[in-house]
């Protein structure tokens, strides 16, 4: 009789797992870490997903010239008891096929968008599956799916869980529901065990608050567990760039990816291969790529061996070629955020900016930055919005690449204040800096920091500084303001006296001394006597602060 082994016995230990068993293991890689950014993780999967519904629908409707509605979103918190609460969200997007909820709502690294080079909120069909999990691992309750995708058919209600050891759903109740009131959208309920905050950089509200500033064309009401219901209203009526999908940049690829292409086309040559199913690769560019490659371009690509395809990949990414196209990408635009963070924060001035697109890796990508100051900002107010792809990002500010390029600026440069070892200025200024990209290289799966990509870092200080040098001259031109009122003020409070001397020394009567002196205020400092009352008003009610009055730099820091 043979005797077994131990690699027989470890051999025998082995075993697969599914992907929704690895992420119940490891929730803290999609933001389940703790129960205050659990409730938020859920909260932010769920609009983002409506958000990404209601813009594809209404920009469906509008390329077949139908009437259409904007985002309309509700938000609500219900608390059951202790920690348990009720998330619910609803919107009036196209709502889902009832053949399909089950597989989109319970099963992970299912959807769409993975793959797709397009600008887009998700990005691997893990998101909303995953708070259905969450709330499945800390209360056992089945999420709850509503939805109508046709005004004159009726809604479907299915109450599901996820069947964790095969990642799919186990279906629990299918049935027609009568009472949804929109005539296209889903609703979504998810009962979750977390902790709520009111107020503060991580709680929901401030995260709506920023989800309404990066995507002004969306309604968002929210009702807290109190129930009191805000609501932020649109800041624009006029729909988002819709995008469009685009191919592989040979800049971007990767040995692995690209010899899946060759195995998976079904092209008849190599040239056609790549002038066809890669982005910015002429039939003139293929050929010359071919022969410095050594491959005769009308060979089959499945006769490409591995060899050969890595010396293609090398001449591929040493080729001259035009970047990739920019309409996969759909910026906010400094218009609306100009609006936006006006409704929102009434500063007393703003600036935005939206810079050209450029790439890395192969991936279009665009910076926008806008700076919002003074106002109703509170005085050591300044705030760091980071956003990528309009979504907010709350937590990992650290490793974010915004955050490192906002810290590397010389703020005093611009005449906004700075503390050493402060990574933000010390002003009221609210500073506002989106990502957007067909592919945003986040640092985790939770998706909260962006990457540290030099070119990316660079972008976003451009951004910034281009902003800063128009706050700059507003600041010059205020303090510049400041000085001369402070100046007439002194003028007048001595005016009588001075008036009265002057007319002895000049032997003019002092009436008349006094209309030369104002004659002569009016006409060197009539705008400021018109501002004065108003300055010195700010000046009694706000707390003294040091603003440096240097000149603008440039944009080399």
């Amino acid at each position: 009789m043979v005797q077994t082994t131990v690699a027989d016995d470890l051999a025998n230990k082995h075993k697969s797992i599914s992907i929704a068993e690895f992420f119940e293991k490891n929730r803290h890689l999609l933001g389940f870490d703790s129960k205050i950014k659990a409730m938020l993780t859920c909260v932010k999967e769920a609009v983002d997903n409506s958000l990404d519904a209601c813009e594809e629908n209404a920009s469906e409707l509008k390329l077949k010239k139908k009437e259409f509605e904007l985002p309309d979103i509700l938000v609500r918190v219900d608390l059951l008891q202790g920690e348990t609460y009720k998330l619910i969200v609803e919107d009036n997007g196209p709502g889902i096929q009832a053949a399909i909820i089950p597989r989109v709502f319970a099963k992970l690294l299912y959807g769409s968008k993975f793959g797709r080079l397009k600008q887009g909120r998700g990005q691997q069909g893990i998101g909303i599956s995953a708070a259905i999990m969450y709330g499945q691992l800390t209360t056992g309750k089945p999420a709850r799916i509503i939805s109508r995708i046709a005004k004159d058919r009726p809604a479907q209600l299915v109450e599901l869980l996820i069947d964790i050891k095969n990642n799919d759903a186990k279906v629990i109740k299918n049935e027609e529901y009568a009472k949804f009131s929109k005539d296209t959208g889903t609703r979504v309920e998810v009962t979750l065990e977390g902790l709520y905050r009111g107020t503060g950089d991580k709680s929901i509200f401030e995260y709506l608050r920023r989800t309404s500033i990066s995507n002004p064309h969306a309604k968002i009401t929210f009702i807290d567990p109190e129930g009191k219901m805000t609501v932020f209203k649109r800041a624009t009526e006029t729909l988002p760039i819709e995008t469009k999908e685009i191919k592989p940049h040979p800049w971007g690829l990767e040995l692995g990816v690209l010899t899946r292409m060759i195995e998976e086309t079904k092209k008849n040559s190599i040239q056609s291969f790549l002038t066809e199913e890669l982005s910015k690769v002429g039939a003139l560019n293929a050929k010359q790529i071919l022969e410095k490659a050594k491959i005769d371009p009308k060979r089959r690509p499945d006769t490409i061996k591995t060899e050969e395809a890595v010396e293609l990949i090398k001449e591929l990414q040493k080729a001259d070629l035009q970047r990739p196209p920019t309409d996969c990408l759909s910026p906010v635009g400094g218009g609306a955020i100009e609006k936006s963070l006006k409704s929102e924060y009434h500063p007393e001035y703003i600036v935005a900016t939206t810079r050209p697109p450029n790439v890395y890796r192969g991936y279009p990508f665009q910076i926008e930055a806008a700076l919002a100051y003074g106002g109703d900002i509170p005085e050591n107010g300044s705030q760091v919005l980071r956003v990528a792809n309009k979504v907010p990002l709350l937590y990992e500010s650290g490793a974010c690449s915004i955050t490192i390029s906002v810290s590397e600026m010389d703020w005093k440069r611009y005449g906004i204040p700075k503390n050493s070892g402060s990574s933000v200025p010390n002003a009221p200024i609210i500073i506002f800096v989106h990502m957007c990209s067909v592919w945003v290289p986040f640092t985790s799966e939770s998706k909260a920091a962006i990457a540290n990509y030099p070119i990316i870092i660079k972008e976003i200080k451009l951004a910034l500084q281009e902003c800063a040098r128009q706050l700059g001259v507003f600041i010059k031109r205020k303090m510049k303001i400041k000085r001369d009122a402070q100046r007439v003020n002194t003028f007048i409070k001595y005016g009588e006296v001075l008036a009265g001397a002057l007319a002895v020394l000049a032997r003019k009567d002092e009436k008349e001394m006094k209309k030369m002196m104002n004659d002569v205020l009016e006409k060197k400092y009539g705008d400021v006597l018109k501002k004065k009352e108003e300055i010195m008003k700010e000046e009694a009610k706000a707390p003294a602060k040091k603003i440096v009055d240097e000149d603008a730099g440039s944009d080399e820091e």
